[in-house]
């Protein structure tokens, strides 16, 4: 372990190296959240004790699975719709539709909740439909510029081999871009677990952990508020990770490459 590199620019450290500096500023924090000036906030102590309260006698546990389904649905649902798109900027004739959803992501997701009311018929298909919209718009803005940034020489070179074009778009669009749309897809699973206490705020009738949080800052509870926060962010660390687990057992390239540089 050398710590000397970690206060160096442009200097590479190792895992025992990295794993200090993480224990470092999260005992830093830890201790500015036990310092913290301002006695409003509640304490450590506080939020383990409204975390207990609220698993065990008011259903944190369901609801955070009432949550956990609302965005695989949705992120399944995502895929689907924005690797289709992403993958049709191949041909020039759909490049204006991709392009015209990916200007969409400029728009509040509030302001849409009428129209998707209608589409839907609220509740749950709401919920959905709302945080796909979200989610693809998103993907769909990195995915394609991927695609179409896909060297020429590749199906150049694919077609001097005398493949056909549906294999040439197999190998060279889907498979070679696999590693990236994994990634993307990543990302975008944290922009949806951002946006899941808006969405689930906007039909309470389901539940989740939108509804309780919304419920729990309507009255106040603040260490109740904290503590659903900390779940949020501990279950999206967990996901965010195994992800990534499964983006390097499907491309194994990906963790080479990186020990290269």
């Amino acid at each position: 372990m050398n710590l000397r590199n970690a206060f160096l620019p442009n200097r590479r450290v190792d895992k025992h190296t990295a794993f200090v500096l993480v224990l470092a500023w999260g005992a830093a924090a830890f201790g500015v959240w036990l310092l913290s000036p301002w006695e409003s906030l509640p304490g450590p102590a506080e939020v383990w004790m409204a975390f207990g309260r609220l698993w065990w006698h008011h259903g944190m546990g369901p609801e955070l699975g009432t949550t956990l389904k609302l965005i695989f649905h949705a992120l399944f649902l995502t895929v689907l719709v924005s690797l289709a798109l992403s993958y049709a900027t191949v041909i020039a004739f759909f490049r204006p539709l991709v392009a015209a959803v990916s200007k969409l992501r400029f728009l509040g997701l509030t302001g849409l909740v009428f129209p998707f009311t209608l589409l839907t018929g609220g509740g749950y298909s709401l919920k959905v439909a709302m945080l796909t919209f979200g989610m693809t718009t998103f993907f769909v803005t990195a995915m394609s510029q991927v695609v179409l940034e896909i060297p020429s020489e590749q199906f150049d070179h694919m077609r001097g081999l005398g493949a056909s074009e549906k294999r040439i778009f197999w190998e060279v669009v889907v498979r070679g871009t696999l590693d990236k749309a994994l990634e993307i897809l990543r990302q975008n699973l944290a922009i949806g677990w951002a946006m899941i206490t808006m969405v689930e705020g906007i039909s309470r009738a389901e539940g989740g952990v939108g509804a309780m949080i919304l419920n729990q800052n309507k009255h106040f509870l603040l260490a109740e508020v904290y503590a659903i926060l900390f779940v949020i962010l501990v279950v999206g660390l967990v996901l965010d990770y195994g992800l990534g687990l499964v983006i390097r057992v499907v491309c194994p390239h990906i963790a080479l490459e990186r020990v290269r540089r």
